[in-house]
């Protein structure tokens, strides 16, 4: 599993610009199963992507994709992590 942390490097008036683009690539990918859970960072810093796909290239081909990496709005910081333990209900997510 992948834990992405994204962070704005643009005013969050651009970010806004390109949020419609970047929510309906998102769904993309959950509609494809890249993603498990995501949302923004309290405070407004950036956001989070939890993915579980096999590799940290396949990883960043899907990233390469995002609006906001393609309009230079975020950096991204990769930390891949098993998860060894969970709470009930989500078993799933051990490996």
């Amino acid at each position: 599993m992948f834990v992405v942390s994204l962070t704005y490097e643009r005013p969050l008036e651009e970010v806004d610009n390109h949020l419609d683009a970047h929510v309906a690539w998102l769904q993309e990918e959950y509609g494809k199963g890249s993603f498990i859970a995501s949302g923004r960072k309290v405070p407004r810093t950036g956001g989070v992507i939890l993915s579980g796909v096999k590799t940290r290239d396949e990883l960043q081909l899907i990233l390469a994709k995002d609006p906001f990496q393609q309009a230079g709005i975020a950096q991204y910081d990769i930390t891949e992590f098993i998860a060894s333990m969970t709470a009930k209900g989500f078993e799933k997510l051990k490996e």
